[in-house]
């Protein structure tokens, strides 16, 4: 420092000033620049004895006074420094350049520790230094809370003060994606032990409830029993029950708003809802225009029941008087058959899978195709799922999942080989708590120290049916579900003659309908019953009279609406629905065939009848029996051809 810049330093009656001086020289900046700042510095904090008071006053005034008096820099120093504390207006409203470098000088060895963690969970240098300065640095700046002694609370803080801010909702989307990024920053570097949540702005129960016009006493009752029910239901089930009543109670509210209780329900109110229900849409807005499907009515009505008879018999005095909602309420849902892909379209899709850049779209997919998971058993899979059994081979333990089960499935070489891959490629991350156990979880899905989750996965999907080129009639992208792989999973080893109760224990059914289903796929009772219902078929075909051979009437039999083929010796009819026959005609367009010379009439009739039976094929559309009749007429007209000659 130059002893003009020191003599401006040690000039002021300030405390502060000695101390920015020292900052400003360690900038590397000029002497002029040097001085600029320190005579600016001086001019501010002779005109604002006390800083604190200044930062109390409007916004619109520190703003003028700081551009006019180009006091920024000495501001941004008393933030950074914690001599002042930085507000939402301020920082709503003014460029924060200069502040994280202020932050992070007096702090350097936790923002050190800070950087290490995002570099350990696979983060760019770019992005860390973002989350840092443009994040953390700045609730430093307005908590007044060292890196270090932050806690999830802090955070928690901010983001509520955020909601409240002045900031365009763009900055405040930005400020959200950095402070999910600063989260996971603190947690891996063991500064916080509140992992990272996926929806931290996510409203409470009584939230949600609030939001709903209704009668208060109406509220609490409803809000009682979704409250009581999350003690046993798990959360994705308590988010449901919470969605359906939430749906009647806006429901009672539009339609009855005098209504203060519901033991003053009706059956009136019952069946107007039951209306409503049939033709609502949803409420998202890429999808209001569309009726809820049959399932989430089903749900609706269900839940509405179950509340009713439960508050009944618990005897709450909101119960209603009588039973109002019974089992014909209930929608009918339709009980389709699994949706397994076609062979050609499962090879095709799997293919595409296996070329896709993202390494956990190709591994992800990979397993639900080849050991039949849910995807939601995939995300929960933990680190240590993969167990080798020695002789029996290498298996995956799924945890308890969507049916309260755990079970193990048989892993082939392929499926190992892709999860080890998968292994090496998330890195080392601290565990996360489980979303229903609570306990600590090194869980095999995750990346930069987040888990992963069902959007990405499905995205993958959709690129690789593209990539595959399946189309449906209408030239659009076939539309496949993670759940269709698991479905194709099962209905091959079902094909393959896998038993009921094996099958069973590896989909995790607890229930035998459930594998029933994949049964129906490929029963070989169904098979035999209809093998014997086409014999039954055949038998109807009119036989010639007595006395003459007993063969198929002529005329009847080149029309049946059957796949036909003409033997030398006699007829064959197949039903359509079976297929054609391998072995049709064999001899006569064997090359190694020699018809005797006493055949030249019975081949004779058999040509005409094959010449009949393609034109017969062509009018059906049948274009490969067209094809196989006409290759059977040539080869018979090439044996006449022989025949003659040798009588010649």
């Amino acid at each position: 420092m130059s002893a003009a810049v020191a003599r401006v330093a040690t000039g002021a009656d300030h405390d502060w000033l000695a101390g920015y001086a020292e900052h400003c020289h360690t900038l590397g900046i000029s002497d002029r620049a040097l001085r600029g700042r320190l005579h600016a510095a001086r001019a501010f904090l002779a005109r604002h004895r006390d800083p604190a008071a200044w930062m109390t006053t409007p916004v619109e005034a520190r703003l003028t006074d700081l551009r006019q008096e180009k006091a920024w820099p000495l501001v941004a120093f008393l933030i950074g420094t914690g001599r002042l504390r930085l507000d939402m207006d301020l920082m709503a409203s003014k460029n924060l350049t200069g502040l994280a470098a202020v932050v992070r000088s007096g702090q350097p060895q936790a923002f050190e520790v800070v950087t290490e963690a995002g570099l350990r969970l696979g983060w760019t240098q770019e992005w860390v230094r973002t989350v840092a300065e443009e994040c953390l640095a700045v609730i430093v700046a307005w908590s007044g809370v060292a890196v270090r002694d932050l806690t999830a609370g802090d955070l928690d803080r901010f983001a509520t003060a955020l909601d409240h801010s002045g900031l365009p909702a763009s900055s405040v989307r930005a400020y959200r994606n950095r402070l999910a990024s600063a989260r996971a920053l603190l947690f891996e570097a063991r500064i916080i032990d509140t992992p990272p949540r996926r929806r931290p702005w996510a409203r409470t129960l009584a939230q949600r409830f609030e939001e709903v016009s209704m009668n208060d006493a109406i509220r609490d009752t409803f809000l009682r029993y979704v409250q009581i029910r999350a003690t046993v239901l798990r959360p994705n089930s308590i988010e449901s029950l919470a969605n359906d009543l939430l749906v009647f109670a806006e429901f009672l509210t539009a339609h009855d708003p005098d209504l203060v209780s519901l033991r003053d329900l009706r059956r009136d109110h019952i069946e107007a809802f039951l209306l409503h229900n049939a033709t609502r849409t949803w409420r998202g807005r890429k999808a209001r225009d569309r009726v809820v499907s049959a399932s989430v009515r089903q749900a609706a009505v269900l839940s509405v029941r179950n509340m009713l008879e439960d508050i009944t018999l618990w005897g709450w005095s909101q119960a209603p008087g009588r039973a109002l909602v019974f089992a014909t309420d209930i929608p009918k849902l339709d009980q389709p058959l699994p949706r397994a892909l076609a062979p050609d379209v499962d090879r095709a899709l799997m293919t595409a899978i296996a070329g896709l850049p993202d390494p956990f779209g190709r591994v992800g997919l990979h397993v639900l195709r080849h050991a039949g998971l849910r995807i939601g058993e995939l995300l929960d899979l933990p680190l240590d799922a993969v167990v080798d059994h020695g002789p029996a081979g290498t298996w995956l333990r799924v945890p308890i999942g969507k049916m309260g089960t755990e079970r193990s499935v048989p892993l082939d070489a392929a499926t190992v080989a892709a999860l080890d891959t998968w292994v090496a490629h998330r890195g080392p991350s601290r565990p996360l708590p489980h979303p229903r156990t609570g306990a600590l979880t090194d869980f095999m899905f995750t990346e930069h120290g987040r888990r992963l989750g069902p959007t990405r996965l499905r995205h993958h999907l959709a690129d690789a049916v593209v990539a595959a080129g399946l189309l449906d009639a209408h030239g659009q992208p076939l539309p496949i579900t993670p759940h269709q792989l698991r479905h194709t999973y099962a209905t091959e080893l079902a094909n393959a003659g896998m038993s009921m109760q094996a099958l069973m224990a590896l989909l995790g059914h607890v229930t035998p309908q459930m594998t029933i289903r994949y049964a129906t796929l490929a029963s070989p009772t169904l098979r035999t019953a209809y093998e014997h219902a086409i014999g039954g078929l055949r038998g109807q075909l009119d036989l010639a009279a007595v006395g003459r051979p007993v063969v198929p009437d002529h005329v009847t039999w080149l029309n049946a609406e059957m796949i036909k083929t003409r033997l030398a010796n006699g007829f064959c009819t197949r039903h359509l629905a079976q297929g054609a026959c391998a072995y049709a005609n064999i001899c006569e367009t064997c090359d190694n065939f020699t018809p005797g010379t006493t055949m030249a009439d019975i081949i004779t009739a058999q040509l005409h009848d094959e010449q009949a039976l393609a034109d017969d094929a062509k009018q059906r559309g049948w274009a490969s029996e067209h094809a196989r009749h006409a290759h059977v007429a040539t080869s018979l007209d090439k044996h006449l051809e022989a025949i003659n000659r040798a009588r010649a």
